[in-house]
């Protein structure tokens, strides 16, 4: 796909850039730039704001309350994004659950749940991954039993990021037992205030030992769902979860992401040393760089065609599997070549430096701060939301036709 832009998507892009530059408080962005981590209420004020303006649900179609951008304003949109440092949106409700409600819910479901989802009042979380079935989740156990009008969930959902923070959970919960796995799957709407069930923190290498808290366990004993929250057919479930899979491998903004990245990489490249010489300047280590700039060329030339494909049928379709293998996998190499740019900075792992409010003062440049943590955390990247080797199975059967 071609983007070719005219004076109306500059003109566009200004208002982008001028917008975030009054929205985006200073204070805010040192916090993110030093550490990476946001709390809840920034992630609230943040979508907040883009909710005000009319950006919130990026996606969405403009019946919803999307603003239905063009592909290059979308392109140009995340170009300015990710170049000042803004925060992601927190994916689980504006980018997962709201497409899936919207293409299989009830009116009386989307007139329910939709508007707090877009307004960012009702906070979600997601339950799919178990003790024992993650890329294999065909095989989850969570067990959601009917009686009458509601149904009794059991059991326990792992990898669960920012529950602690929930209102609402969207869980795969087996409703039948049949020979094709897949077949007695369900879709079921949980408030999260419902009695019987406990969240308990899953402390992560990455994070300190106080403060920010990332993953959770999510165990559900006798919790009573209603039936009409039920999303879709009982037992159809799997076509929701894939569906709204498409959205979470590629609906995020990969490559202006790491373009992000690679520009912070070559800052810290470009700086001169102690000695007067840089590290850009040594061949093996710049063609490393210029390598990982031709990868995030290849993610960005394929978000633009998945961009197309929502842009015409409004769903990103399997090719968000490429883009979910190519920027996992370059996220990641980015983050090692962060390591051996900073090279003994990057060893101290320093939580104390990166949470708010604290005067430890950081070892070495400010710059090398976020860059192990970051290295930690994406370990996980080729593993979550599909690992590599799930990705790799759907674009050889959906994407080449083997």
């Amino acid at each position: 796909m071609d983007l070719e832009f005219t004076k109306e998507d500059f003109e566009f892009q200004k208002e982008v850039k001028a917008w975030i530059d009054e929205s985006y408080p200073q204070e805010m962005r040192d916090r993110k730039a030093n550490s990476s981590h946001l709390t809840k209420d920034d992630h609230v004020y943040w979508q907040s704001a883009l909710h005000k303006k009319g950006w919130a649900g990026l996606n969405w179609p403009a019946e919803f309350g999307g603003p239905e951008f063009t592909p290059t304003q979308q392109y140009l949109y995340d170009l300015e994004m990710s170049s000042a440092g803004a925060p992601m949106i927190v994916p689980f409700g504006l980018g997962m659950v709201a497409p899936v409600i919207m293409k299989f819910g009830t009116e009386e479901q989307k007139d329910k749940y939709l508007p707090g989802i877009l307004s960012s009042e009702v906070w979600w979380c997601q339950g799919y991954s178990e003790p024992g079935a993650g890329s294999d989740l065909a095989s989850l156990r969570t067990k959601a039993d009917r009686q009458g009008d509601h149904y009794i969930v059991n059991g326990t959902k792992t990898w669960n990021t920012m529950g602690q923070y929930a209102d609402m959970i969207f869980c795969l919960v087996r409703t039948s037992d049949e020979e094709i796995r897949q077949m007695g799957i369900s879709f079921l709407l949980i408030d999260m205030n419902t009695p019987g069930i406990d969240v308990v923190p899953i402390q992560t290498i990455d994070c300190p030992p106080e403060g920010y808290q990332e993953i959770n366990m999510v165990h559900f004993t006798d919790v009573k769902v209603p039936v009409e929250n039920l999303v879709g057919e009982e037992g159809k479930g799997w076509t929701c979860a894939k569906y709204l899979l498409e959205f979470e491998r590629g609906g995020a903004a990969y490559a202006t992401t790491l373009a992000a990245a690679l520009e912070k990489l070559r800052a810290i490249a470009e700086a001169e040393a102690k000695d007067g010489g840089r590290l850009i300047d040594d061949p093996a280590f710049a063609a490393k760089l210029a390598a990982l700039e031709v990868k995030q060329q290849a993610a960005q030339a394929t978000e633009h065609r998945i961009m197309s494909d929502i842009a015409q049928r409004g769903r990103p379709g399997p090719a968000s599997s490429m883009m979910k293998l190519v920027g996992s996998e370059t996220n990641q190499l980015i983050s090692e070549l962060a390591v051996e740019a900073t090279q003994y900075y990057a060893a101290p792992f320093q939580p104390e430096a990166r949470m708010p409010g604290n005067n430890a003062e950081p070892i070495g440049p400010a710059a090398s701060v976020p860059v192990m943590p970051k290295y930690l955390n994406f370990r996980a990247a080729t593993i979550y939301a599909g690992s590599s080797e799930v990705q790799r199975n759907i674009i050889s059967k959906l994407v080449l036709g083997l």
